[in-house]
């Protein structure tokens, strides 16, 4: 299945989006994917199929964001904790991962007339050296878009991500790019995984499940949590748009909140920026550096 594909809206759907734009659409939404096993056991077919199935169901919400005007979409596509899964289930998901970023690199001319950029959110150290190759072909591949982003959280937790943003920070000072007083809210939110992303307007759940299972933890403080009991491949735009309309009936709580989270718009100190600059310099030089090596 195609990661661009053709609008699968409705007439009526396609009119509800319409009404839907004349108000406020969230810029960046993100979606715990959840559901995809309960679906196979359903429907009487292996974990994997139902696994697949979510894939599915992740291409075609893709193009209902962008019919919305969404303009970056961050998913919970594998946690740390599910390595604990079987071996079988675990190697099966970075076969299918492994198919899919094929498939995306496959799709070059089409992601960048969308001017769609990848980003691969997570502790790379767990993932396959082969699968990092190829996430890291995608990202570099992208590197230049900036129309809309796709945040594929992978070998990912809240929790882990945060330590990495103290350890990083940590690591400034103690070699003298920054010094104590450099260190802010602001800064650790610029050294989290997602650093480069506005916070999440929405977080959405599938399945049931009203827990945000260790995923964004600290960017979704101020965000709009919609839970809903269907499981992710039966996800539908019905349910897309339906939590668009909720957001936007909640939107004078929200901006009322959000007044709290103006620390993340704080601006850094020189010495801040410029280590900022050199590790994301550093990043895309250990990209490269992953590829190059045989």
């Amino acid at each position: 299945m195609s990661w661009i594909r053709k609008s699968s809206l409705n007439y009526i759907q396609s009119c509800c989006v319409k009404v839907l734009k004349c108000g406020a659409v969230p810029k960046h939404v993100a979606f715990i994917m959840d559901g995809n096993r309960r679906y196979a056991k359903k429907n009487n077919v292996d974990k994997i199929q139902g696994h697949t199935k979510g894939f599915d169901k992740l291409s075609e919400t893709l193009q209902w964001c962008l019919d919305l005007g969404i303009e970056e979409v961050t998913v919970y596509a594998f946690s740390i904790e599910n390595f604990k899964r079987s071996q079988d289930e675990v190697e099966s998901l970075m076969d299918l991962a492994r198919q899919k970023f094929r498939r995306l690199l496959e799709e070059r001319e089409k992601l960048m007339e969308h001017g769609v950029r990848i980003r691969c959110l997570g502790n790379r150290s767990y993932i396959p050296e082969d699968l990092n190759k190829l996430i890291a072909e995608a990202e570099l591949m992208t590197k230049s878009n900036s129309r809309c982003f796709l945040n594929i959280a992978l070998s990912y937790t809240a929790r882990d991500e945060i330590t990495h943003a103290v350890q990083t920070v940590v690591r400034g000072v103690e070699e003298g790019h920054i010094c104590e007083e450099d260190i802010t809210p602001a800064l650790l939110s610029r050294c989290l995984y997602t650093g480069e992303s506005p916070n999440p307007d929405m977080v959405i759940r599938t399945s049931g499940e009203t827990r945000l299972s260790d995923f964004l933890l600290w960017q979704s403080s101020y965000s709009y949590l919609h839970f809903t009991d269907v499981l992710w491949p039966d996800f539908s735009a019905w349910h897309l748009l339906s939590a668009i309309f909720h957001y936007q009936r909640a939107l004078a709580s929200i901006h009322q909140t959000n007044r709290h989270a103006s620390f993340t718009k704080q601006a850094l100190s020189e010495r801040a920026e410029s280590f900022l600059e050199s590790n994301n310099e550093q990043y895309w030089t250990s990209l490269k550096e992953s590829i190059a090596v045989q």
